[in-house]
């Protein structure tokens, strides 16, 4: 037996095996887990049937956001599992009931074959995704770093910062493929079960792919020395000294990196395609240009985190957010529908009415058409047809039917409590009858005209948004790292990286959209991301440590 080190060909050669295996294993979980949020409108179809439209997108949403829920507890439930038996195991048990619950979406029935029974079954398979999802990036993003050699685990653990992005890209790759090949109305009917089950195969790549990787260098030497923590749970957040890195981390950095990610990969591929009425295959392919062009800049920011620091790179991405989301996004309206665009301008929607007779438009069973009251006819109808408006203006007289007015056009609505029978019903459809023409006579339109679309212009908006993520999320993994002892690391960076990015991220499209159907104004949702990202910025500012000079060995 040799005591000769490495060579440095043999190391380097290790160091790829490493990053290579752990963000290959990594992009197939990321597939399973956002192939949900891909096809969100489509699932809301096949499983929230029995609901109306809004209700129905809202709660499709709110079961893609339970996935996000339980992260946190996986992260607690692996993260524990990590620190007492290693970093390799742990997340091998991840990967596979990941991919098994992914499998499982593929072949659940739907609304119409079982009936309730089916949204509870699809909420059931996301909160096993979103356990065995928080088990892993901690595991992944550990094991890397402790692999990286000092000086270059911004580098290093920026290779994991791309696999979610990667995985998201798979999968729009996926869907996109599918849809071309079979057409839409196949794919809604029955195509979209495709990728689910095409995660089998994933499922074996990548746990032959995780078999290959020895166990981390630095977890070795501590069961080597008996220093492994014995309750790391009891260590990471019973103890203030390591606690209050824990909520420091949280607000200081992840959560404002959290609502950065899925403003500008998820509620942005939401906006397109559920509030401009751009196609989901037009949406798809758009968003997959901006994810190609932006995907390098986790690794240069990455990088670039080794030589100035983790902390400037990580608020500079939350404070550009915060100041540029309002006009990008009014921006991406205007290139991808431009008429509707146009139409807000010249013929802006205004409703007024007595606020107290209109109800918040969430109905969780079904039940409820919004047809009691004035306001909440004109509501429910500006909310189907997907129209920005300002509500409750000086025009309102408490007592006055609820009105309408579009530019200079002003519409009654009719008052269902002087009407019964036929008479109200026919009244109702009537109102929305005449809506819907003025609408459309002051050029808001039903869908986005493809051939309008500037695509250039959607595709460099939708690319600066990615680059924000880039800033935020390609140095976070090695500031996590490096905030917390290897003894409690797997536990304690887990906690506060998937409560950010589980709670305050995955929350996200459904508070926006909850936000858009309360106010009608299509912008307000970002009012969320935006106050987070200010409240990320102050935090990081007055108590968030700069890491990228510490020694991760202790």
């Amino acid at each position: 037996m040799t005591n000769e080190a490495a060579s440095p060909t043999d190391t380097r050669h290790s160091e790829r095996k490493v990053i290579l295996a752990s963000s290959l294993g990594t992009i197939f979980e990321w597939y399973d887990f956002y192939l949900y949020g891909l096809l969100a409108t489509v699932i809301s179809a096949q499983f929230f049937s029995g609901v109306n439209e809004t209700t129905g997108f809202i709660f499709a949403l709110g079961a893609f956001a339970a996935g996000f829920a339980v992260r946190p507890f996986g992260a607690i439930v692996f993260g524990r599992i990590g620190d007492l038996v290693g970093r390799k195991n742990t997340f091998l048990v991840t990967m596979g009931l990941m991919g098994a619950s992914t499998f499982l979406v593929g072949v659940l029935p739907n609304y119409a074959s079982i009936g309730v029974a089916a949204p509870i079954l699809l909420v059931i398979l996301r909160l096993l995704q979103g356990l065995a999802l928080g088990g892993e990036y901690g595991g992944a993003a550990t094991y890397v770093a402790e692999h990286a050699p000092d000086g270059k685990r911004g580098l290093f653990t920026s290779f994991i910062q791309t696999t979610a992005t990667l995985g998201l890209f798979a999968a729009l790759g996926v869907v996109i493929t599918i849809r071309t090949l079979i057409g839409e109305t196949a794919f809604a009917d029955w195509g979209w079960r495709i990728p689910f089950l095409i995660s089998i195969l994933l499922l074996g790549i990548s746990l032959w792919i995780r078999m290959q990787l020895n166990e981390s260098p630095v977890f070795r030497k501590m069961k080597e020395e008996g220093t492994t923590s014995k309750a790391p749970l009891t260590e990471a957040f019973a103890r203030w000294g390591n606690l209050k890195w824990v909520v420091v981390a949280l607000f200081g950095a992840v959560a404002g990196q959290a609502v950065v990610w899925y403003t500008g990969q998820f509620y942005a591929l939401f906006f397109l395609e559920k509030t401009l009425k751009v196609d989901g295959a037009t949406t798809n392919i758009l968003i997959a240009i901006a994810l190609i062009l932006g995907t390098p800049f986790f690794i240069f920011f990455g990088w670039l985190s080794d030589r100035i620091g983790r902390k400037p790179i990580i608020l500079a991405g939350c404070a550009l957010a915060a100041l540029t989301y309002f006009p990008t996004f009014q921006m991406l309206t205007g290139a991808a529908n431009p008429a509707m665009a146009k139409a807000q301008q010249n013929a802006a929607v205004i409703m007024a009415a007595d606020p107290g007779t209109c109800a918040f438009q969430f109905d969780p069973i079904g039940r409820n058409k919004f047809e009691s009251t004035g306001c909440d006819i004109v509501k429910s109808a500006l909310a189907k047809a997907g129209v920005s408006y300002t509500a409750f203006t000086r025009e309102r007289v408490t007592g006055d039917p609820a009105r309408v007015r579009i530019g200079s056009r002003v519409l009654a609505a009719p008052d269902p409590a002087q009407l019964s029978g036929d008479e109200r019903t026919d009244a109702i459809a009537a109102f929305r009858e005449r809506l819907a023409q003025a609408l459309a006579d002051a050029g808001y339109p039903a869908r986005a005209d493809p051939a309008a679309i500037n695509k250039p212009l959607v595709v460099a908006i939708l690319f600066y948004l990615v680059l924000l993520v880039t800033m935020v999320y390609g140095p976070i993994a090695a500031l996590l790292v490096e905030l917390f002892p290897s003894r409690i690391r797997y536990t304690a960076m887990s906690l506060p990286y998937h409560v950010g990015n589980g709670w305050f991220g995955g929350f996200l499209p459904t508070m926006a959209f909850a936000m858009v159907a309360a106010t009608g104004n299509i912008y307000y949702g970002l009012w969320y991301p935006v106050v987070v990202a200010v409240v990320t910025l102050v935090v990081g500012l007055l108590f968030l440590p700069e890491t990228f000079r510490r020694s991760i060995h202790q």
